[in-house]
């Protein structure tokens, strides 16, 4: 059985578009948390309790982060169910997770949580750009012939997939190119009123590096990242 999860909510659009990149007939559990908590990184919940909530014959939606739903599907509903977890599909999410995206990501963060089990695990989100209209309609295309190359990788190093499709809605299914994950840092800027100072920085004009996950996103190609565990970075 593949678990679904995201940081987007268990309501999300993209959550909804993950459920159909999934090959037919293959059983799916969905833990997903009860609100959007983008931008949590891998932050869990150890101080209180988490409240589940039962969405559907499989689904249910946690109190929790994104971590905590992983943690929570294989340490509680799954055995409770008797289902063996074999892959762990986070997202889509509403964005990009590109670059030091990684680090802040709550759907990649539930991509890592899951390889740290031994769980295969690939996280998945959709660029969003202002000149080009969302479409969810588009990512099963991309996608679902490749979810298979992906779990199916083996490698000496733990880690998981990590990604990203282009901002291109309406388009003919765009190439994929396995990157490098860029290390370049967000362009930071702030808007000073008093004492608080606002974040202004633009993403998208964001400095990329050849041969990078942000480079062959923003280029309009489908980038895809193994990211290892041992030390974080890149294989």
């Amino acid at each position: 059985m593949w678990l679904l999860t995201n940081d987007d909510g268990i309501d999300a659009d993209g959550l909804a578009a993950l459920r159909c990149c999934v090959p037919a007939n293959t059983p799916t559990l969905v833990v997903a948390p009860a609100r959007p908590c983008s931008e949590c990184g891998h932050s869990v919940t150890t101080g209180r309790p988490l409240q589940i909530q039962q969405r559907g014959p499989l689904a249910f939606a946690v109190d929790g982060t994104p971590a905590d739903c992983v943690r929570v599907a294989l340490h509680v509903l799954a055995p409770q169910l008797q289902i063996p977890l074999k892959a762990v599909l986070s997202g889509i999410n509403h964005g990009a997770n590109l670059g030091v995206d990684i680090y802040l990501s709550g759907t990649v963060a539930a991509a890592r949580e899951a390889s740290l089990h031994g769980i295969p695990a690939i996280a998945l989100s959709q660029y969003r750009h202002p000149d080009a209209t969302l479409d969810w309609s588009t990512a099963p295309t991309w996608i679902t012939h490749h979810l298979s190359a992906f779990l199916a990788h083996r490698s000496t190093t733990r880690g998981f997939w990590n990604v990203n499709l282009p901002a291109l809605p309406n388009a003919s299914p765009p190439s994929l190119i396995y990157t490098l994950v860029d290390s370049l840092p967000l362009p930071l800027r702030f808007a000073r009123e008093g004492d608080s100072v606002t974040y202004q920085g633009d993403y998208h004009s964001r400095p990329r590096s050849a041969g990078s996950d942000v480079e062959a996103c923003f280029s309009g190609h489908i980038s895809a990242s193994f990211v290892a565990l041992e030390n974080d970075s890149p294989r």
